[in-house]
């Protein structure tokens, strides 16, 4: 039978270890560790193409939100674009709608002018825009773009 000094070594030895263990795929599992991915800096393809003169391109992983503020004069066909990386066929129909306007400043919703609020992959519009605006993205769970293109 081991004696006390013994065992109060053992006993020490297993509670200082036992954190280090894990239990079921925690993160000392090299099977099931999360492990950097394309998923956490997903971009849609509206994204991609380099902006064009007098374009502006803006993305993000998800909302809520914000961007710029810039400076926006003429018209302008805007586009989004939102992809489910994880599931590449997903039908947006049964998601948070994509939602996103333009306001003079942050929070200030008077004013503002709606750009979309659907669940779809995308969607376009032309808007007529003079001033200076910050676009609010405020419900929009997947990764998004949204690309504003003057029109001559």
């Amino acid at each position: 039978m081991p004696n006390r000094s013994t065992r109060s070594s053992f006993l020490l030895a297993i509670g200082l270890l036992a954190p280090l263990a894990g239990c079921g795929g925690g993160s000392g599992s090299a099977s099931t560790a999360p492990r950097p991915s394309a998923l956490t800096s997903a971009v849609p393809a509206l994204a991609k193409a380099p902006a064009k003169a007098g374009e502006l391109v803006f993305k993000g992983q998800a909302s809520p939100a914000d961007h710029g503020p810039v400076t926006l004069d003429g018209t302008y066909l805007v586009r989004f674009e939102q992809i489910a990386p994880e599931d590449p066929k997903l039908d947006f129909s049964g998601q948070t709608p994509f939602t996103a306007e333009l306001q003079r400043s942050v929070g200030d919703e008077s004013g503002a002018v709606k750009l979309f609020e659907t669940a779809t992959a995308t969607g376009r519009r032309t808007v007529k825009l003079h001033g200076r605006y910050v676009l609010d993205v405020s419900y929009g769970d997947f990764p998004y773009a949204v690309r504003f293109t003057p029109r001559r």
